[in-house]
């Protein structure tokens, strides 16, 4: 059998999603783009090593590239009595699978399918399948499926409890339901990979649910460069709606405009796009948001990481944990004063952080954020954990403004926004190729995904690197409130 009609568990996955992701695997590999989160990938790892000692001591089959030496010794585990194995390998017909945990169960065996997130999906519902199917042909008694993921709810406190930690979901009668149409899916799977011409298949929302896919841009490489998918705030299936029925570019969205109900502000979008529009500003309105303001003006801005086992006392899995901010604190007269905190490398930083924070921001005074939901929630849940700092800490919760607001509002509308009022796009529009405010030139840490990382790593390097990875998170966060101030006096700017 030709290796490219092989199924492991993944493939078959990824095949159910869009099984021309598995020929371009084979055929076109050098089309696929970077889509994998080394991080994600990081947390399945360590929740599946924790995992493994739910029911207790557990058999553990090591990898090997040489599958049969894994089914091998899973054989040997069964025949050795063990209650708990874990990679446990199976394989037959071209089909293979590594159960993440095998339960004994009576006469019979638990599948027990580890996930690092805190809900059940339809895909994990797919996978687990998959296993049913191949360990029921390999002759195994499946007694029941179970898909084991983190509980949102459990708060550590003290020793971890693994028992509180995860959720067991039953999940048997689905994957038993599906057996007849897993066998139906791994035939079209294979009759589909395995011809040498590209097959053709349109682009739909499986290209982006439940996974994005790689190839995204290489099988949208025909759609024009303005099209339906670049419109902001249009919800996926709408856009693949509008697509499947021709109405693909800005000129086809514009005629069809009555018919497709387009809304006011795509509308919008795409006219400023076409006719390169100048930037349009509503005096009164921003003058009404600058009103708003006092000074001295103090922009906060904070990075936080998430674990999803959770390290600290108080915490949940994947809650935002602060560990970083940057205050730029203007004056009236347009003078500025830095001040900032970053947390020791490999501690719980959330106290620290909080006595600075109310130290650095007097109570009654004005703060600012851009999409100020995110660090309200932040000190909210700051006050809660430490009542006797929640009085201050509540006074900057309730004296804070927003500066998307003009942008949300559309009161400055740039067409270099491209309908979007995230600040990565509105300060590029509002400076464009300005070299001090370009992300890119930042060393090491560019985005906030790359903070959250570098911060939760740190203590996996050695004392220069941290020296140089704590310098980079100065910079990026400093830039993210250097950046408010920008973006407020072009506001100013604007309405002289």
């Amino acid at each position: 059998m030709s290796l490219i009609t092989d199924l492991s568990k993944s493939r078959y996955c990824k095949g159910f999603q869009c099984p021309k992701m598995l020929w371009l695997d084979h055929f076109k590999p050098e089309e696929a783009e970077n889509v994998l989160s080394e991080t994600v990938m990081e947390n399945g790892n360590l929740v599946g090593d924790l995992a493994r000692s739910y029911f207790g001591e557990y058999s553990l089959v090591d990898f090997s590239y040489d599958k049969s030496e894994m089914t091998a010794k899973t054989q040997k585990f069964i025949d050795a009595g063990a209650e708990n194995i874990a990679e446990a390998a199976f394989m037959t017909d071209g089909l293979y699978c590594a159960v993440d945990i095998l339960h004994k169960n009576g006469d019979g065996w638990d599948i027990v399918e580890v996930k690092s997130s805190t809900h059940l999906t339809d895909i994990y519902i797919e996978d687990m399948s998959f296993q049913y199917y191949v360990l029921k042909n390999c002759g195994i008694n499946v007694k029941r499926v179970f898909n084991m993921h983190l509980n949102a709810f459990y708060v550590k406190s003290g020793e971890l409890d693994l028992k509180g930690l995860f959720k067991m979901e039953d999940c048997t009668e689905q994957a038993a339901a599906n057996y007849d149409r897993v066998a139906e899916t791994i035939g079209a799977i294979r009759d589909y990979i395995s011809v040498e011409a590209e097959p053709e298949r349109d682009i739909d929302t499986y290209c982006e649910k439940p996974y994005e896919c790689a190839y995204k841009k290489y099988c949208g490489r025909h759609l024009p460069e303005h099209s339906v998918f670049d419109l902001a705030g249009m919800q996926a299936k709408t856009k693949y709606k509008h697509y499947h029925n021709g109405i693909v570019s800005y000129e086809d969205l514009l005629a069809n405009a009555k018919q497709i109900k387009l809304s006011a502000k795509h509308r919008r979008q795409m006219e400023a796009i076409l006719n390169n529009a100048p930037d349009e500003v509503d005096k009164p309105k921003i003058n009404e948001f600058l009103g708003t303001l006092t000074y001295p003006l103090y922009h906060l801005d904070f990075e936080t990481y998430q674990q999803p086992v959770p390290e600290f006392d108080g915490i949940s899995p994947y809650q935002q944990i602060p560990f970083q901010y940057s205050l730029h604190i203007e004056h009236e007269d347009g003078t500025l004063e830095h001040r900032e905190f970053l947390a020791k490398e490999g501690t719980d930083p959330r106290r620290a952080l909080a006595e600075q924070l109310v130290n650095d921001i007097p109570k009654g005074v004005c703060s600012l954020a851009f999409n100020m939901s995110f660090e309200k929630t932040v000190i909210k849940r700051l006050a809660e954990t430490f009542p006797d700092l929640a009085d201050a800490l509540m006074d900057i919760h309730g004296n804070m403004h927003d500066l998307m607001i003009p942008f949300k509002e559309q009161s400055y509308y740039s067409a270099a926004m491209q309908g979007s009022y995230s600040i990565k796009y509105v300060l590029p529009a509002l400076y464009p190729d300005d070299p001090e405010l370009d992300y890119h030139n930042l060393e090491g840490v560019h985005n906030g995904s790359e903070a959250s990382a570098a911060f939760a790593e740190m203590t996996s390097h050695t004392p220069e690197e941290i020296a140089e990875i704590r310098a980079n998170l100065l910079k990026y966060c400093g830039l993210d409130t250097y950046a408010m101030v920008k973006v407020l006096r072009k506001l100013k700017e604007a309405v002289r």
